[in-house]
């Protein structure tokens, strides 16, 4: 399989900062980088980048940890967030609809990989007032062969279908057995975006705050397909509601993504992205394993899953209060919903684990400033990017020295 990889994008304001591409490298900042060389000066700008925490403050976010993980949710207490997780976050949705979270406008700057390669998206991209990036098309949308830049791909959840002629696509697929459909020949009129030659597929797409910027930059790319699920059914009603939903490029499902007997709309090996941006955290631990290696499975060799979440000891985690630890450095919130905090190694195992290589696995630490309240907030997230190998299964590499061979 021919695999096109894409170079990075081309931005004079940001031309000589570190390729992302690379395990470890800084994130790009949104404004750029602002680094913080005078600390009388910490107040001048809400947000700093690339923070490094003295030991005294690393000491001091320990100890609050271990403060506020002293006393644990009773077990029956747990069994009930776990069992009723979806309901949480449907209330989640009915009170606050799409007004809490904000569109994340820096989806492109940090994931080029959304983009399908070929397509001339600046103007496009310069409309949705990006302007912390200004993309040169030719540049980014370079055929050349790049080892430390890969494409990408994305996975997550299932769901009920779409609408607008394509509902019943999706509703048939529902019916296959998922095992006997992956056997069989992939048949374009048996699923949504069966037609699209680059897929992306969004896990816990909430509101649509990532899915209509997604949208609306690629609107005019007739090749393009989204998928986005959430377990929160007043979720993906938000989204099919919305004015710039449209069935044609997208479908928007309901799917708990820890329910391996669900099926998805689409075959498995199908994927070119996989989204998977503030979600995971709100699984249980002990199942987070077991769901990205079933999101490993929906990519096409050389796809990639595209990963952000909390770190550990950000502020959110500083913030909870005793009575509200479910395990280790796991928590409960206040209205039901949880959230789990990462370190850079627990990343790097679990998707490994699946099978997905590394090409990106960084801790982006920022210093959010309170600026009238003269407050500093750490802010700690982990961000990666895994690939699907491209080489070829155990059994086929003997084919084909076999074949060699003989030949």
């Amino acid at each position: 399989m021919n695999v096109i990889w894409r170079n990075y994008i081309s931005c004079p304001r940001i031309r000589k900062v570190p390729h992302r591409y690379q395990s470890g490298c800084h994130p790009v900042a949104p404004l750029g980088s602002r680094i913080l060389t005078d600390r009388t000066k910490v107040f001048e700008h809400n947000m700093w980048d690339h923070m490094q925490w003295s030991k005294e403050e690393e000491e001091e976010a320990r100890k609050k940890v271990e403060e506020n993980s002293a006393v644990r949710v009773h077990l029956e207490e747990q069994v009930k967030y776990e069992c009723e997780a979806s309901k949480y976050w449907d209330t989640f949705y009915k009170i606050h609809k799409n007004k809490f979270f904000k569109d994340r406008n820096w989806l492109l700057r940090e994931f080029p990989e959304i983009l399908p390669v070929g397509q001339k998206t600046e103007e496009k991209v310069k409309e949705l007032s990006w302007n912390h990036v200004k993309i040169n098309a030719e540049s980014f949308f370079s055929k050349m062969h790049c080892p430390t830049m890969p494409e990408e791909k994305n996975h997550y959840k299932e769901s009920s279908g779409s609408s607008d002629g394509q509902s019943k696509a999706g509703s048939d697929f529902s019916k296959l057995d998922s095992e006997e459909y992956r056997e069989r020949p992939l048949k374009t009129e048996l699923f949504p975006g069966s037609n699209a030659t680059f897929r992306i597929l969004e896990v816990g797409c909430g509101a649509g705050n990532s899915v209509f910027p997604i949208l609306n930059t690629l609107q005019n790319v007739p090749e393009f397909f989204l998928y986005c699920c959430d377990f929160a059914s007043g979720a993906v009603e938000l989204v099919k509601s919305h004015a710039s939903y449209r069935a044609a490029q997208c479908c928007a499902f309901v799917h708990d993504v820890c329910d391996h007997s669900l099926p998805y709309p689409f075959p498995d090996g199908t994927l070119d992205v996989i989204l998977l941006v503030f979600v995971l955290s709100s699984i249980h631990p002990d199942r987070m394993q077991s769901v990205i290696n079933r999101l490993s499975k929906l990519l096409k060799p050389g796809g990639m899953l595209l990963f952000r979440d909390y770190g550990r000891y950000d502020k959110t985690q500083l913030r909870f209060k005793r009575g509200h630890c479910l395990s280790e450095n796991f928590y409960v919130r206040g209205d039901g919903t949880r959230a789990y905090f990462f370190t850079k190694g627990e990343v790097h195992n679990m998707f490994c684990k699946a099978g997905l290589d590394e090409k990106q696995n960084l801790v982006d630490r920022r210093l959010q400033v309170n600026r009238k309240k003269k407050v500093k907030m750490h802010r700690v997230w982990v961000q990666g990017k895994f690939q699907k190998p491209l080489h070829l299964t155990q059994k086929s590499s003997n084919l084909v020295f076999s074949v060699l061979s003989h030949g």
